[in-house]
C-alpha cells in the first residue's frame, strides 16, 4: 500500500500522542467540593462516597492547603446545617455568624489565593429538604428568590469569591446581582446552575448534607433530563442577568449539552462531575471491574473535550496527583 496521509504516525509513542493531545487536563481546571460540619477535629467518611468526608472547619483548612499545594485553585463550599436550625425560611442561612460564613472567612484567612465558592440554596437549611420556600405544598418562587439574594450578600460579606445558585428559581441571578452591586460587592462573581437537571446521581451528595426532599421531588425547579433546548434558553437567560460562569449539572450524562452551551455562550462553562458519578467508578474498581485513576483522567478529559473549561468533582485532588505524577 502506498498512502499519502497515515493517521497511526501521529499515534505511535507516548511522546507524540502527548504532543499533539489536543485536551490537556490541569489542576486549575478542577472545582473541589467540600463538606463542612460543626465541631472541632471531626472527619466523617460518607457511606454512599468512600474515600469522601464531611470535615469540621480546623480540618478543612489542612485539606485546603493541602489541595492548593497540587495546583487545584477553587473550592465549592456545602454545609451540614444541625437539625434544630433548620426551618422553611432558610433563617440559619442569613446568619452572619453561620457555619458556612465562618467557613468562608477561615478559609480567606488561612489560604488567601485560594477562589472561594459558596452554595446558595435553602435545601440545606429547609425542614422540607427542598431548595425553596414551602407554601401550601409548593415550592414558592419569588419569596425564595428574596432569600438568596440575601444570602448570597452575606456570603460575600463573609468572603465568598463566587456565589455558586444551585436552586434552578426563576430570575434569581438578576436579584442576586442586584443585590450585590446594592450593597457594594462588584467584585463577587456569580457561577450559576444553569442547566441543572432533575437526575437521580444525586443521591449520594443528599446523604452527605441530609438535603433530600422530605416529599415529592424537585422537578418543578429541576430540568426534565429529556430536553435540550430548555438547557440552551435557561444558561442565555442566566447570562443576560448577570451570570459569569454557567454550569451544567450533572456532566457525564450530559456532555452534549455542555457543547451545545460551549458554542453559545461568550463566559466560561463549567460541569458537575456528581456525586452519582464519582460512586459509580469507585464501586467499579472496588469490584475490580475497571481501573480507577484510568477512569478518572478519562472521564475528565472527556467532559473538558466537551466544552467545560472549570470541573466540580470530588476527584479533584485524586486527579491533580495523577496529573503531577
Amino acid at each position: 500500500m502506498h498512502l499519502i496521509r497515515r493517521n497511526r504516525i501521529l499515534r505511535q509513542s507516548p511522546a507524540i500522542r502527548a504532543m499533539v493531545a489536543e485536551t490537556i487536563l490541569k489542576p486549575s481546571d478542577f472545582i473541589a467540593p467540600l463538606f463542612i460540619i460543626e465541631g472541632q477535629g471531626v472527619k466523617e467518611e460518607i457511606s454512599s462516597m468512600k474515600g469522601y468526608y464531611r470535615m469540621t472547619v480546623d480540618l478543612t483548612l489542612v485539606e485546603v492547603k493541602s489541595l492548593w499545594s497540587l495546583g487545584v485553585r477553587s473550592v465549592l463550599l456545602f454545609i451540614k446545617c444541625k437539625d434544630e436550625l433548620k426551618d422553611n425560611n432558610g433563617t440559619e442561612a442569613l446568619n452572619p455568624d453561620g457555619l458556612m460564613q465562618r467557613a468562608t472567612r477561615a478559609i480567606k484567612a488561612a489560604c488567601p489565593e485560594m477562589v472561594v465558592m459558596t452554595d446558595v440554596a435553602l435545601d440545606p437549611f429547609s425542614t422540607y429538604g427542598h431548595d425553596g420556600i414551602v407554601a401550601d405544598g409548593e415550592i414558592v418562587n419569588d419569596p425564595t428568590v428574596a432569600v438568596l439574594a440575601k444570602m448570597s450578600v452575606s456570603h460575600a460579606a463573609a468572603g465568598a469569591d463566587i456565589i455558586a445558585p444551585s436552586d434552578m428559581m426563576d430570575g434569581r441571578i438578576g436579584a442576586i446581582r442586584e443585590a450585590l452591586e446594592q450593597e457594594g460587592y462588584n467584585k463577587t462573581g456569580i457561577m450559576a446552575y444553569s442547566a441543572k437537571y432533575a437526575s437521580c446521581f444525586y443521591g449520594p451528595f443528599r446523604d452527605a448534607l441530609d438535603s433530600a426532599p422530605g416529599f415529592g421531588d424537585k422537578k418543578t425547579y429541576q430540568m426534565d433530563y429529556a430536553n435540550r433546548i430548555e438547557a440552551v434558553k435557561e444558561t442565555l437567560m442566566d447570562v443576560e442577568e448577570g451570570a459569569d460562569i454557567v454550569m451544567v449539572k450533572p456532566a457525564m450524562a450530559y456532555l452534549d449539552i455542555i457543547r451545545e452551551i460551549k458554542d453559545r455562550v461568550d463566559v466560561p462553562v463549567s460541569a458537575y462531575h456528581v456525586s452519582g458519578e464519582y460512586a459509580m467508578i469507585k464501586a467499579a474498581a472496588q469490584m475490580g471491574w475497571l481501573d480507577e485513576n484510568k477512569a478518572i483522567i478519562e472521564s475528565l478529559t472527556g467532559i473538558k473535550r466537551a466544552g467545560a473549561s472549570l470541573i466540580a468533582t470530588y476527584f479533584a485532588k485524586d486527579a491533580a496527583r495523577l496529573i503531577n505524577g
